[in-house]
């Protein structure tokens, strides 16, 4: 069962990231004030998946790498902390301090700011988590490492 919930609540946090980044990029670059606050009010109502799905992940993947020193689990687990603590600490305090600021049309520095550093912190989560899902699919035999090769 582990096994089946583990990579399913993976794709669904990657995705949901994912899903928030493009999202955010795209209304940026349309120019349109209306897609930026949509987006920005929209963002907030899908955190309560994406918390779920990271700690469905983060929690099972603890189970299923019980006390194994393989490094490929060694460096996933070595990266959950970072990936939560990325999103406790910056993207979900940012995604409601942009929300708060659309909703009241305030688009000036502290908003630019903000989004920034939740873009940075949206690409590192990506990036972090793209490379858990690749270890992932290695430990599952999915995936070939190409330095066995």
């Amino acid at each position: 069962m582990l096994t089946r919930i583990h990579p399913i609540a993976g794709v669904i946090g990657l995705l949901t990231i994912l899903t928030f980044w493009v999202s955010t990029v795209l209304s940026e670059l349309s120019g349109s004030k209306d897609a930026v606050v949509a987006v920005k009010q929209t963002i907030p109502w899908a955190l309560p998946v994406l918390v779920l799905a990271l700690a469905a992940t983060g929690g099972t993947g603890l189970r299923l790498a019980g006390g194994s020193t393989l490094p490929v689990v060694v460096a996933k687990q070595r990266r959950m902390p970072i990936i939560a603590a990325n999103g406790l600490c910056v993207l979900i305090p940012s995604a409601i301090v942009l929300a708060v600021l659309a909703r009241h049309d305030r688009f000036g520095p502290l908003f630019y700011g903000v989004q920034a550093l939740e873009l940075v912190a949206g690409a590192v989560n990506i990036v972090l988590m793209s490379l858990n899902a690749r270890d992932g699919l290695r430990l599952t035999g999915r995936f070939r490492n190409p330095e066995k090769v």
